[in-house]
């Protein structure tokens, strides 16, 4: 424990953001494609107007796991996130685990961001579908997209974050503005029955693509209804994923035992909020079943005769999904700084750029990935896999909680989860209840990185890490003891 605490010392990133930064970074990660897309998605296919208790439920599952995190980012304010959590508690292997499936997380999000926001583009700029937008062969729009933001986030954090702020400005102003207007246009009728009663699906999908707790429960496929916006909450809860990046920033913070607290807390109570209202307006502007999947806000003022809001929520749809992307790249760079230094990956990936004290190398390596998937492969069918991800850390984190406590009492905690341990484990067992509404294909996909993960970790990792001499040693030491005399 006492070496994780110290990893500082060695290739050291710049203390330069304050906890307004962090907020900054938070809400212009969270807020971006569940706001402008999944709320209408899961409106008509799964909850109804009741998609706005699957965003409460959401931010009360988030809420739980970002207390868990608050505590351990205040405790050990260094970069990696859960991935660090987990080996200052639970060990290396469980370590790797949390660290590949968090690289999986922010990459496939970010690629899933990407294209996405070169759709919007195209349909704001009018620019040509066959380089932009999910029918190009090759998406031009994305990769471009990509390639700025990581010049950015390499050139400098204070940089990114200057330009993430900025970007989010634009977003929650946007945001405000759909809630102003809009609750003008709200009718009960549309916000009536609020729970829609369960009903089989119009088309009935395999059991790959049922959700897991009713494919082994022998359940029968079913929308709407409870059942429909739990499942619908475990979807959305994509929306919410995001502030957990925060705790990778905790090397760069100045003052990360009061900023990250209040950075982590704050971002998620404002997006909680945007998220409940934009989706009240939203199913009380369109009845649920008409709701337009591919743009439901901007079809929603159209409706109504507000083209001009339309285009201003495209407009915040691209400013949105580019501060998400700018936040990815970052956390993915921070993640595998944090495991190439501990030496589960290359040590190059471990070291900061002489200049602007950035993990350049891992930054762009994980730019280039998500550049080749976004250019390439409609992801789209992906996306649960962020959820799916998340919430296996956020299980993680969780249990870290108790479990540090238990083997370092003594440790400063600046702030400490209420209730604990008992709070961690009721969020431990929400984030495992919201995996299991994720369909059976979501955790086949996922199984099948870890599996990938733990033969990286067996074949390389565990003997490159940094902890693997030390293991060794003591190895070639009990031997030499028990030699005869």
């Amino acid at each position: 424990m006492d070496e994780v605490l110290k990893r500082q010392d060695s290739g050291e990133l710049k203390r330069r953001l304050k906890g307004r930064d962090l907020i900054g970074f938070g809400v212009g990660i969270i807020i971006g494609t569940g706001i402008f897309t999944l709320a209408g998605v899961e409106a008509k296919s799964h909850a109804g107007p009741s998609v706005t208790l699957s965003f409460v439920l959401g931010a009360v599952v988030a809420g739980m796991a970002a207390l868990c995190y608050a505590e351990l980012a205040s405790s050990v304010p260094t970069a990696g996130s859960a991935y660090t959590y987990a080996f200052a508690t639970l060990g290396e292997t469980f370590a790797w685990i949390i660290g590949w499936d968090l690289l999986l997380e922010f990459a496939l999000g970010a690629a899933v961001v990407s294209r996405g926001w070169s759709g919007y583009l195209a349909n704001l700029m009018g620019l040509s579908p066959e380089w932009f937008g999910e029918d190009a062969k090759v998406n031009i729009g994305a990769v471009a997209i990509i390639a700025v933001l990581t010049v950015i986030a390499v050139i400098g954090i204070k940089e990114s974050a200057r330009v993430t702020n900025l970007l989010v400005l634009v977003k929650v102003a946007v945001c405000v503005l759909i809630l102003a207007v809009g609750v003008f246009y709200i009718r009960g009728e549309n916000l009536t029955p609020f729970i829609p009663a369960a009903q089989p699906p119009t088309e009935t999908a395999g059991t790959l693509h049922q959700p897991i707790v009713q494919a082994a429960l022998g359940l029968e496929q079913s929308v709407y209804g409870i059942a429909g916006m739990v499942t619908a909450a475990a979807v959305v809860f994509f929306a919410y994923t995001g502030f957990e990046a925060l705790a990778n920033l905790g090397e760069e913070t100045v003052n990360p035992k009061r900023d990250l607290r209040v950075g982590i807390l704050g971002a998620l109570g404002v997006c909680a909020l945007l998220y409940i209202g934009v989706s009240l307006v939203l199913t009380g502007m369109v009845p649920f079943t008409e709701i337009d999947t591919g743009a439901p806000l901007a079809d929603a003022f159209d409706r109504v005769g507000q083209h001009w809001v339309g285009a201003l929520i495209s407009l915040g749809a691209v400013t949105g999904l580019t501060s998400v992307m700018m936040v990815e790249l970052v956390t993915i760079g921070r993640i595998g700084f944090a495991m190439g230094r501990d030496g589960l990956l290359p040590k190059k990936f471990g070291t900061a750029h002489p200049r602007w004290g950035t993990p350049h190398r891992m930054t762009i390596a994980g730019a280039v990935l998500i550049a080749v998937l976004a250019a390439f492969v409609p992801i789209s069918e992906l996306a649960d896999m962020v959820s799916i991800g998340a919430l296996s850390a956020m299980i993680i984190v969780a249990l870290a909680v108790p479990v540090l406590r238990k083997r370092r009492p003594d440790l400063e905690r600046p702030f400490t989860v209420p209730f604990s341990p008992y709070l961690p484990i009721v969020a431990a067992l929400a984030c495992f209840y919201l995996m299991l509404n994720l369909d059976v294909m979501t955790w086949l996909r996922f199984a099948a990185w870890l599996l990938l993960g733990l033969l990286i970790y067996v074949f390389y990792g565990r003997k490159h890490s940094r902890f693997a001499h030390s293991r060794f040693a003591q190895n070639d030491l009990n031997r030499s003891t028990d030699l005869p005399s």
